[in-house]
């Protein structure tokens, strides 16, 4: 046990102060403090010390130095039960700083109130998490706080120990008073390196905050947990049971494909991370009907992500399947009586939603794999039209929509499409000829109309067998990347059965 005789206070938030106050007063604990912190203690009617005053040092530089002061550091760094450390402390005339309770200036808050760099500087606070590194280093002799959501565990410590702290508690508020400056560190770090565009910085370092721990991972036996680089996730749960680690790994899969289409359009499906339907129709039911028809079987248990406000109409459709999770841009008040039947059913409201990231991720056993977003805007200067006969505006827009929809799913990837919806989707398969089986065989299964099929790949064909078996379906019109040694062999081929070729100038694998 240490016992606690004087405190240092210095906060950003300053709620809930005033129980704490109390405790502290009640065991004759003398409170320092500076600037707004000493104004509030004072204003809630309780004794203080003003920094000023304690290291006989005014404060400087607009207050930019206040507690950058070696009576305070050394009050707060110095062993106990070092006879030199007590030398020092007794020459100078300093003495023990045994509690500091600290909080940052709110540098992350701030990024999302303004892009004035110099107002971002202003916040980036330096007194703070140096006492707080300090008292974290000295946790044997030293209880550092960092966030008001300590207070009570501070105060039925002190309560319980008569004014001391055990050194299991000092020792677990220091892991997370380290936690919080590496943190606070990081954003900055993140923010340099975002304004200054270096996306791949020597030292990479990473950000998150828990949002939540998850009932298990992809299978029951392994634990798991939901971190967002965001304090604020931006998907709302408005009704359902709580949200497994599938769950969000399929949420995200669906966002990033619903994000990319027009907006306020598009109804994406999709089960273990892949597309199953996908429809840009503008008529919003339809747009959930075709993306449903392409593929009704593994739609059930899947995840409807509607780049749109659901209605009335749309829910009772919703409603005839079962659905695990159901986002979108919103629901009306109809929608939701409606879907809120099912009470297991998870409703997310994406309306706030976006896409903002520039930098990908990826990591296993301590490394990681770090690449720039695969989110191209696609134009016409980004493809060629290689084949004799060439597309009408109708042909183009069914296959730039397909080879969209080509890059979110897992490679080789094969998606089939008519009307601006998918019609089949082969995926995931060593073999792209055994892609293009997939995707043929799901269109027989499901489709009953079958007109002006377009085809996407998300890579080059290395034979013209996987080209021929599309064509031999009552394929069209093809787009893929080219830089195949054989894309001569396609295009002839392509110009012998009167085939659409049209050659992308980037590849789009998605592994």
């Amino acid at each position: 046990m240490k016992k606690i005789k004087s405190a240092l206070i210095s906060l950003s938030d300053k709620s809930n102060l005033k129980s704490l106050l109390k405790v502290l007063k009640q065991n004759n604990i003398k409170v320092i403090s500076s600037g707004g912190t000493f104004k509030e203690i004072k204003r809630l009617g309780f004794s203080c010390l003003e920094v000023s005053k304690f290291t006989d040092s005014s404060e400087i530089l607009d207050g930019r130095v206040k507690t950058l002061h070696p009576k305070i550091h050394a009050g707060i760094l110095n062993k106990r039960n070092n006879n030199s450390h007590k030398k020092d402390l007794k020459i100078n005339n300093y003495e023990n700083i045994d509690l500091v309770i600290v909080n940052f200036y709110p540098f992350e808050q701030t990024l999302m109130q303004t892009k004035d760099h110099n107002k971002i500087i202003e916040k980036i606070d330096v007194g703070g998490p140096t006492m707080a590194r300090a008292a974290a280093k000295n946790y044997n002799d030293v209880t550092i706080i960092t966030s008001s959501n300590q207070y009570s565990e501070l105060i039925y410590q002190l309560n319980k120990n008569r004014g001391s702290t055990s050194l299991e508690f000092r020792k677990k508020m220091s892991q997370i008073a380290f936690s919080e400056t590496a943190y606070y560190d990081s954003v900055i770090v993140n923010y340099f390196n975002k304004i200054l565009k270096t996306y791949f910085p020597k030292k990479k370092i990473i950000h998150a905050n828990l949002i939540e721990k998850l009932r298990y991972g992809e299978n029951p036996h392994q634990q798991s947990a939901f971190y967002s680089g965001d304090q604020y996730i931006k998907i709302n749960k408005i009704h359902g049971k709580q949200l497994s680690y599938n769950n969000y790994n399929d949420i995200f899969s669906a966002l990033e494909i619903s994000k990319s289409l027009p907006k306020n359009t598009g109804t994406v499906i999709v089960k273990h991370g892949n597309p199953c339907g996908v429809s840009i129709h503008k008529n919003n039911l339809k747009s959930y009907e075709s993306a449903l028809a392409c593929d009704p079987i593994s739609a059930f248990g899947g995840i409807v992500s509607c780049n749109y406000k659901i209605t009335k109409s749309i829910a009772i459709e919703l409603n005839k399947i079962f659905l695990e999770v159901i986002i979108a841009n919103g629901f009306d008040k109809n929608s939701i009586r409606i879907l809120k039947s099912k009470k297991n059913v998870r409703l997310i409201d994406a309306s706030n939603y976006s896409l903002n990231e520039i930098i990908r991720s990826s990591s296993i056993n301590g490394s990681m794999l770090v690449q720039s977003q695969d989110r191209q805007i696609f134009s016409k200067k980004n493809f060629e039209f290689v084949s004799k006969k060439k597309p009408n505006k109708s042909q183009l827009d069914n296959l730039l929509f397909a080879f969209n929809i080509c890059r979110y799913v897992k490679s080789n990837a094969i998606v089939l499409a008519n009307n601006k919806s998918t019609i089949g989707i082969g995926s995931g398969q060593p073999s792209r000829l055994d892609s293009c089986e997939i995707a043929i065989n799901k269109m027989n299964k499901f489709i009953r109309t079958k007109n002006e099929i377009v085809a996407a790949s998300d890579a080059f064909f290395p034979f013209v067998d996987g080209i021929e078996k599309l064509v031999q379906s009552g394929v069209s019109a093809v787009i893929q990347p080219a830089g195949s040694i054989r894309d001569k062999e396609i295009i002839k081929f392509a110009n012998s059965t009167g085939t659409i070729l049209v050659f992308s100038k980037t590849r789009h694998f998605r592994h």
